[in-house]
């Protein structure tokens, strides 16, 4: 799903920006307090009232947004569990567990402060797919929210702590506690002062680690930009040689996504998280692997050394879950860090990662640096190039009649796969722009790639 709600409203502010990924702005602009309570209605009208678990991140116009949402659920008819500030896959295990009718994460992921946004997850504890989101929104366009008569009090439950420990006990229980525990492994945390900032040290103490934590402030602007890539780690990194730490995790704003700081002190790659997770769960148990197209062909050599077969889905979290569930993957997720493992829940969890992680280490013997340098080394460009007046279909179309004798892949804009490189183009879901990302084994093999690509997508 691309669809999203361009151009301005009555007020002459910007729209926000829908996508399979729900729905993000600029808080006062693109996003209002009345914008959150309509969407908010929306969501209860689709859901046709029922129970409705939520929570936030720790963005510092979350209190607002949070009453602007409970206000449209409660005027749906919806009941409605309060999490208060939770890591999004908290909100997904407890729209399953307590058999919610839906739940509501305020959150945008790793978008900058000024952001918010809303994302919405179905009974099953997944995220809504593109046929239901396309039916949520039609339900906000259409302004056929229902307000029902009120002949029954709606009310507000809330349940923190009791959500915090589910999601404790919950991801102990997949995990050898015991080998943990013996190995006393010291652990530099950053939690970019958002949702991860309470839950992700808590999980930490209990596998027995020794922790020096950044950045875990729940009332203040973030640190450190929010998406936790390379160039925003590096207090985390410096903490790692400092402190002398067996490993370095970072996440975002709300927790879903996990990035690795070696014991040397540096940044091994978002793609690893999922590569090592994948090695690990592989070597323990053979099945059926699923990333998305923009993963890196890590995921290939992983699951080639174990002649486990590899799926690709297209880009966003449910888009992964649904080819999971249709595969009956073992294990999968997206190269930004979002790690997948079903038998915990069909979610993003870097609660999860960091578990198996430890874990990995403890049974192999070997630190981060050793497993990350025994995989294949690849040179990774992401771009994002202004959408060209041609428009995205053309410019695909472009790259596809160049790269013809190429393995070519159309699920998802355009993917090319050559002799140890790819490349994958895709008009963005959030902004007007073309997302370009290239791999190969030589940065000069990827700027030429680039250079080509751009060359032709600019004619």
């Amino acid at each position: 799903m691309t669809e999203s709600l361009r151009g301005t409203n009555c007020r002459g502010n910007p729209r926000p920006v829908i996508s399979i990924s729900g729905v993000r702005g600029v808080i006062g602009e693109s996003l209002t307090p009345e914008v959150i309570a309509r969407f908010a209605a929306s969501f209860g009208t689709y859901l046709e009232g029922g129970k409705v678990v939520v929570g936030r991140d720790t963005r510092l116009s979350g209190e607002m947004a949070k009453y602007a949402v409970f206000s449209g659920l409660l005027s749906a008819g919806c009941d409605i569990i309060d999490l208060g500030i939770v890591p999004t896959p908290t909100v997904q295990l407890l729209t399953e567990r307590l058999k919610a009718d839906g739940g509501m994460v305020i959150t945008a992921s790793h978008n900058p402060p000024e952001y918010n946004g809303l994302k919405f997850i179905s009974s099953d504890g997944a995220f809504l797919n593109s046929s239901r989101m396309k039916k949520l929104l039609a339900i906000y366009t259409q302004n056929k929210i229902k307000y029902p008569s009120f002949n029954k009090a709606t009310k507000i439950k809330e349940c923190h702590q009791q959500a915090i420990n589910f999601h404790l006990k919950k991801t102990l229980s997949f995990l050898n506690l015991n080998l943990i525990r013996k190995k006393r492994f010291y652990v530099a945390l950053d939690c970019c002062d958002g949702a991860g900032s309470v839950i992700t040290p808590l999980l930490l103490k209990k596998l027995g680690c020794r922790i020096s934590v950044i950045n875990d402030k729940l009332d203040r602007v973030f640190s450190r930009p929010p998406e936790p890539i390379p160039e925003n780690l590096s207090g985390l990194c410096n903490l790692v040689k400092k402190t002398k730490a067996d490993v370095g995790f970072a996440v975002d704003p709300d927790a879903d996504r996990l990035a690795i700081i070696s014991d040397k002190g540096k940044p091994i790659g978002e793609d690893y998280s999922l590569a090592l997770v994948t090695q690990f769960i592989l070597s323990k148990k053979k099945g059926l692997v699923v990333a998305n197209l923009s993963t890196s062909q890590l995921m290939d050599d992983v699951t080639r050394e174990f002649r486990c077969p590899l799926f690709r889905s297209r880009v966003g979290e449910i888009n992964v879950v649904e080819e999971m569930k249709k595969r009956k993957a073992i294990i999968g997720g997206e190269g930004n860090g979002g790690i997948i493992f079903p038998p915990l829940h069909y979610g993003r969890d870097s609660l999860i990662g960091m578990g198996l992680i430890l874990q990995y280490l403890a049974q192999s013997g070997k630190s981060v640096s050793q497993l990350a340098e025994e995989l294949p080394s690849y040179y990774m460009m992401k771009k994002k190039i202004p959408l060209p007046k041609q428009g995205a279909k053309k410019s695909i179309a472009k790259v596809k009649k160049y790269f013809c004798r190429e393995k070519i892949d159309l699920l998802d804009g355009i993917r090319v796969t050559g002799e140890n490189w790819w490349i994958h183009l895709r008009p963005s879901g959030t902004e007007p722009i073309i997302r370009l990302i290239i791999e190969a084994k030589t940065k000069k093999e990827a700027e030429k790639l680039h250079k080509t690509v751009s060359k032709l997508i600019i004619r």
